[in-house]
């Protein structure tokens, strides 16, 4: 054999051990990602996570082996690292019956969705729109990002959209129903969370949406009917407690809100949800009703220690900030309607030297005062026949008063034919209730010269 025919058989040996190679390789690594998918059924995934591991070590660009990786750590709860998969698995994948792309990327969607990334998932089921023209899911998927990102005429057009390829669509009836309710079409938003619940009694975050637009009607006792079913779903749960104590709050049933908003604040093992900070904003707004002002105090110092900014929680802090040191003031906002009748007579007799002859607890509205009427202290000569009477109004409210109120008082002046007034505030005046007052026969005594006279009348 001449050295020709040893170099052409040497070569033909080295071709044949490439191709059994590449032939080896070409069988054995689509086994071997089978085994991937193989260990997750079997529920081995730590073994399908090494096995995917060793595979794309040694070919990264295998995006079978990427996605059932991504699939072996979803099935581990290691949803982050899942995310990393999928990723690398829509850089190359080519598409086919055994990775559908429509699956691929409705999983896709829901992960960015997990990890708060609304707007890649929008591009998901955006995708899926037109992959899956027919399936009402994606076009609702949609109508909810949309809806989050406060695009409620995109969000609308989609759920329609869903509606329109599946009538019997509930989820889309009832997230209708709550975008026609914020655009204030009440009787149009009522019509589809009703066909909602028609459809699907069971899905019990129908009926938050229905006391939703109860409320909005001003229909309470409905409305708590409805968030009382809602209380069924454990996602609203809380929600519906919240919804229901304001309902009971607005209806002036102040225990009932009371218990609804400590069971909402209990129902949360995070204390720093926002849920949670409405929950306490609005039991300390009911205690400060029931003029239990310390429990008040706890609810908003509890709410400042987590946000420092919320709503005018620092104000009623500030307000409030007197009642540690002086009694007399604590007193005067926090006692039942009979004590606080008695610390103003008191005050008016010995502050300012009225003959007390009528004292009248009264509520108008937010505003809570006593009316006190009389005379002036003075000599008892036989000259004095008749003294002229004077009306002085004793407030307690966290807010200014306001011109309103001022006026209310002369009119109240002139029906008694009392020839001054004398209008004491917790709180404070608004600029234009001082200028109203100029030059007219009222006196406002603001917040500061209220606590001298209370401590004098002590």
């Amino acid at each position: 054999m001449d050295s020709v025919q040893i170099i052409i058989i040497a070569v033909l040996a080295l071709g044949v051990g490439f191709l059994a190679v590449f032939i080896i390789k070409s069988v054995a690594v689509p086994k071997r990602v089978e085994g991937i998918q193989k260990c997750i059924k079997q529920g081995k995934y730590q073994q399908a996570i090494k096995l995917g591991k060793m595979i794309v070590s040694k070919d990264p660009r295998n995006f079978m082996a990427h996605y059932y990786l991504g699939k072996a750590y979803l099935s581990n709860n290691k949803n982050e690292l899942a995310l990393m998969e999928y990723n690398e698995v829509n850089k190359t994948a080519i598409f086919d019956s055994n990775l559908p792309e429509a699956d691929f990327r409705k999983e896709l969607a829901a992960l960015y969705m997990k990890f708060k990334q609304p707007g890649a998932a929008l591009k998901e089921y955006l995708l899926l729109t037109k992959l899956d023209p027919r399936n009402a899911d994606n076009y609702y998927n949609c109508g909810q990002i949309y809806d989050q990102q406060n695009h409620p005429d995109s969000a609308l057009g989609f759920y329609q959209k869903a509606i329109q390829l599946n009538p019997k669509h509930s989820k889309a009836h009832a997230a209708l129903g709550l975008v026609l309710f914020h655009a204030k079409q009440m009787q149009e938003a009522k019509h589809e969370i009703d066909l909602a619940i028609k459809m699907n009694p069971q899905t019990y975050s129908n009926y938050y949406y229905l006391g939703k637009i109860l409320k909005g009607n001003n229909q309470y006792a409905d409305a708590c009917k409805a968030f009382e079913k809602a209380f069924r779903d454990p996602e609203y749960r809380q929600k519906s407690l919240l919804e229901r104590g304001t309902c009971y709050m607005l209806g002036n049933s102040i225990d009932n809100a009371v218990a609804d908003f400590d069971r909402a604040i209990n129902s949360s093992k995070d204390p720093t949800t926002r849920e949670v900070l409405f929950a306490r904003y609005f039991l300390a707004a009911c205690y400060e009703k029931q003029r239990k002002i310390e429990k008040a105090i706890e609810q908003w110092n509890l709410i400042n220690k987590v946000d420092k900014n919320f709503k005018d929680v620092p104000a009623k802090l500030n307000s409030y900030a007197d009642l540690q040191s002086n009694d007399s003031m604590k007193d005067y906002l926090t006692s039942g309607t009979d004590e606080f009748k008695s610390i103003c007579k008191s005050t008016a007799e010995a502050s300012f030297k009225i003959n007390a002859q009528q004292v009248d607890y009264k509520k108008q509205g937010v505003l809570e005062y006593c009316e006190v009427i009389g005379t002036e202290k003075g000599s008892e000569d036989w000259r004095n026949v008749r003294k002229q009477l004077i009306l002085l109004w004793f407030t307690r409210s966290t807010e200014p008063i306001e011109d309103e109120v001022v006026r209310k008082m002369l009119d109240k002046q002139k029906e008694l034919n009392c020839t001054r007034g004398m209008l004491l505030s917790s709180s404070g005046f608004t600029r234009p209730a001082v200028v109203f007052a100029e030059n007219r026969p009222i006196e406002l005594i603001n917040k500061t010269k209220l606590e001298a006279s209370l401590s004098a009348g002590a």
